[in-house]
């Protein structure tokens, strides 16, 4: 009989580690210049690239940091006029500090997340005795 034991703060559904698209978008529009789609997400492209965090490739990144710069437009974090996006500061800084807290508040980074611990237990060597009184038992 094996039997395996997992660590009971292991769970099969991980917590989501930071938002490291919206960092970046809020990195970049805090400057206060209007951008852009394209240019913009050039931009965010080479500094996620430069942190080695690129998961899921350029079209699904391009997807995900459109539909989060439409989000912060609809929160009032970004203005956008025309074709172009531009930063509002106050609306920037506080999900700068919100994002900072989140990720803070992380028990662990994604990078050095601890496997969980598994334990094996060994069932004891069966006498001839019992492998016959289960023979037995099943025919």
């Amino acid at each position: 009989m094996l039997q395996v034991v997992i660590n009971s703060n292991f769970s099969s559904f991980s917590r989501r580690g930071p938002d490291n698209v919206t960092e970046e978008l809020v990195a970049v529009l805090s400057d206060q210049k209007p951008y852009e789609f394209k240019a913009l997400f050039t931009l965010i492209h080479v500094a996620l690239r430069a942190r080695n965090v690129t998961g899921g490739g350029e079209e699904m990144l391009r997807l995900r940091a459109y539909e989060k710069l439409q989000n912060l437009v609809l929160h009032g974090q970004v203005k956008k006029v025309g074709k172009q996006y531009k930063g509002i500061r106050k609306g920037l800084l506080l999900l700068s500090e919100s994002l900072k807290a989140q990720r803070e508040g992380l028990p662990f980074q994604p990078a050095d997340r601890a496997k969980p611990t598994v334990a094996v237990a060994v069932a004891p060597k069966r006498t001839p005795k019992a492998k016959a009184a289960k023979a037995v038992a099943v025919k």
